[in-house]
């Protein structure tokens, strides 16, 4: 059996026939456990790829992946080559992040994904695919969604949290100075399943499904209120909505009565191998400009500078 030592010895000795590139090629190959998939992402044909990865074995002279016609996953050894490859990009990268920090300068492209129920109320123009997945495989490199979807291969920066309010229709029954919802028994009641539906924020609307009459919708926020100013009924809508509300409309707005857990937090989410937390800076300064002081989360400063810290002590 070979000893990781003696892995990363023959990864050292023939480090110098190896390019960026190809270290990028068994990145994408790890990541997505597939040739055509990681084709499509580093721009070649699926042919071109696997002469590419055969060639660099035969160079290295160890197989780095099994390949089956039903699944592509790494070597023993290939694990090991494949987190030196990553620490090596990220050393590529830190090199220029470093020289644009010491000229005081924040530069470069970073891909934002941002899930479609916050969107609008932050930077309503990036409009990313956010998923863990898309994290994962490099297609983003920032994502901004619900707090409690993190990974192994990701880290979860606690962001803010925002309270539910319920917004009524015109002639709903519920119309009272606040809202119980014990009352909601015999109302339609309107709901995002996947970004009202929290684990910590679900209290009576989701966990009673089987009182009342509960039709859940997929949508946007805006869309639930035109269904139940149309239809009847109730939703619930985050705080940062309340100012596109229109005059008329914000007399439907109740806040929630009692001690219910009635709020969704929202999360940064980096892969570990992240470096670029200038960048991440600038982008939550000008989002800090935006979400009121009092919903930001308190050791948001100190979790960037704790990750930063150990990044560069890594690298």
């Amino acid at each position: 059996m070979i000893e990781q030592q003696q892995i990363l010895a023959i990864f050292a000795l023939n480090l110098s026939i190896m390019t960026l590139q190809q270290l990028k090629y068994i990145i994408a190959i790890d990541r997505y456990r597939n040739f055509a998939k990681a084709a499509a992402e580093l721009d070649v044909t699926q042919p071109t790829l696997s002469a590419l990865l055969l060639k660099l074995e035969n160079e290295l002279e160890v197989r780095l992946f099994e390949r089956s016609n039903k699944s592509v996953r790494p070597t023993a050894i290939g694990e090991t080559v494949i987190r030196q490859a990553e620490k090596i990009l990220s050393q590529a990268e830190l090199i220029s992040e470093t020289i644009s920090e010491q000229k005081g300068e924040v530069s470069g492209s970073l891909s934002i994904g941002i899930g479609a129920s916050i969107a609008p109320y932050l930077i309503n123009e990036i409009r990313g695919d956010m998923t863990i997945d898309s994290l994962r495989l490099g297609k983003i490199d920032i994502g901004i969604a619900i707090s409690g979807n993190t990974s192994q291969e990701t880290i979860e920066i606690p962001f803010y949290c925002e309270p539910f309010h319920v917004y009524v229709a015109n002639d709903c029954l519920l119309k009272m100075p606040k809202f119980n919802p014990a009352d909601l028994l015999h109302e339609k009641m309107w709901i995002m399943k996947e970004s009202q539906c929290m684990r910590e924020s679900a209290f009576s609307f989701c966990k009673t499904r089987s009182i009342g009459r509960h039709i859940y919708e997929a949508g946007s926020i805006e869309t639930l209120i035109r269904i139940v100013d149309i239809n009847g009924g109730f939703t619930i809508i985050p705080e940062m909505h309340l100012p596109f509300l229109t005059d008329a409309q914000r007399e439907n707005v109740r806040p929630i009565e009692g001690e219910y857990v009635s709020r969704r937090c929202v999360s940064i989410y980096i892969r570990k191998d992240f470096i670029r937390y200038r960048m991440l800076k600038s982008l939550i300064e000008i989002m800090l400009s935006i979400i009121p002081n009092k919903m930001i989360d308190s050791n948001l400063h100190n979790k960037i500078a704790l990750i930063s810290k150990n990044c560069h002590t890594l690298y």
